[in-house]
């Protein structure tokens, strides 16, 4: 005979009880995550819509953005949508999923902070040689890796 869960859904207790401090709490954090989300935005089109950032400095700095705003939109729209709620619970599927989505990104962004310190450390130690050592053959399979 195996353990079993019967474990269906979590309860979110959040911050407060207060309904008027919850309303104070989403406006505030639906406002940080559309600032959030605007920057990386402005981020992703000036570099993609710049030709003359066309390193691979800038290309590693757009898809962080596009990271950043994906473990973002990951971690906070489950809170700024309970935060409208009265009943505030996740299924037990959907906090896996939730999880998985948050380790996924944040990883994802680690990998890619590995990947532009060692961009970094090319143009610090080999400057005149930085565009034959980074060049589009190398970094696209670290993008891909990270």
């Amino acid at each position: 005979m195996g353990l079993k869960s019967n474990v269906m859904e979590f309860v979110l207790l959040g911050f407060t009880q207060d309904p008027d401090g919850q309303k104070a709490l989403f406006v505030m954090f639906l406002l940080i995550y559309i600032v959030t989300m605007v920057g990386n935005l402005l981020v992703m089109v000036t570099v993609i819509g710049s030709p003359s950032l066309d390193s691979p400095t800038y290309i590693f700095l757009a898809y962080l953005s596009l990271m950043d705003a994906l473990y973002s939109s990951a971690i906070s729209s489950k809170m700024i949508i309970d935060l409208l709620y009265h009943k505030k619970t996740i299924s037990f599927p959907a906090c896996m999923d939730q999880l998985f989505t948050d380790h996924l990104f944040g990883g994802a962004e680690v990998f890619l902070l590995v990947v532009m310190a060692y961009d970094h450390y090319v143009a610090i130690s080999k400057p005149l040689h930085y565009l034959s050592i980074m060049n589009r053959q190398v970094c696209i399979p670290l993008l891909v890796v990270a």
